[in-house]
């Protein structure tokens, strides 16, 4: 009973989650505030009562429309914030948390697991719907990175040294970007897709990194055939190819790992 109640709380903040998620992604490419300007239509831009912001209840109740221009609202907000409930339900899972036995220690590395999804959430959503590396959350995970060596250092004994080797190469691919006099687009999203692979790499350790890496190449290479294959039986000639977002099947890849290596670790090998 306990453990569904725990269960319960972990989908209900999920879902909020990823209720916040949807705003960022709107949001962030477009430079608006994400905290503090109020959540409006983006259609009527009337702004939007507390009826209206309950994650997956209100779409529901609303019949998928804006309560005052009737205009529809995308159900992939509404599986989004499902999605979200799901995955840190099986993040929770995975951790095989036991109420009764929670410690101090546990709940620092929960914490950080979910401002760690926060980030690949809100990037792989940019990256899918507009082409885009966030780079504000980029800086964000940086952060994380650096409360997670602190978390790693306190409670398990993490290697200094090799955090240290991290943050240094980290430091200088920053601040090469931005002092750089070379602005050139496709090279600054070069160093912060490296800068977002070393922050996976210090979070969720390298052979999770490795994996997560593996996956990804192997889920591009899939499509890239899979189209290749349909355009050519369609026999249409494709004038511009969209920009493979790679950050977005690198999130989605690291995520499916890391749970799934907590699964192993917490079920399997005990």
């Amino acid at each position: 009973m306990i453990q569904a109640f725990l269960i319960g709380i972990l989908f209900v903040v999920g879902i909020y989650f990823g209720s916040f998620f949807t705003l960022a992604t709107y949001r962030l490419p477009k430079k608006e505030n994400i905290t503090h300007k109020h959540s409006y239509c983006p259609n009527c831009n009337h702004k939007l009562g507390m009826l209206d912001l309950v994650p997956v209840f209100s779409f529901l109740v609303l019949g998928g429309k804006c309560r005052y221009c009737k205009h529809a609202i995308g159900i992939r907000y509404f599986l989004f914030e499902i999605l979200t409930g799901i995955v840190f339900v099986l993040f929770g899972l995975s951790l095989k948390i036991d109420i009764h036995s929670l410690f101090l220690e546990d709940m620092i590395y929960v914490i950080l697991g979910i401002l760690y999804f926060t980030s690949l959430f809100i990037l792989a959503g940019i990256d899918k719907e507009k082409n885009q590396i966030q780079k504000s959350v980029i800086y964000y995970q940086v952060v994380v990175s650096i409360l997670y060596i602190i978390y790693s250092c306190t409670f398990q004994k993490g290697n200094v040294y090799q955090y240290g080797i991290y943050l240094c190469i980290m430091a200088f691919l920053i601040l090469y970007e931005t002092f750089s006099f070379r602005k050139n687009l496709k090279e600054n999203n070069m160093y912060f897709i490296l800068i977002f692979i070393l922050n996976m790499v210090i979070i969720t350790k390298e052979y999770i990194a490795i994996m997560t890496l593996l996956c990804t190449i192997l889920i591009i290479g899939l499509e890239n055939m899979i189209t290749y294959w349909k355009t050519r039986k369609s026999q249409k000639v494709v004038e511009k190819q969209k920009k493979t977002p790679i950050i977005f099947y690198i999130s989605v890849a690291n995520i499916i790992m890391l749970i799934g290596n907590n699964f192993i670790i917490n079920y399997m090998m005990k």
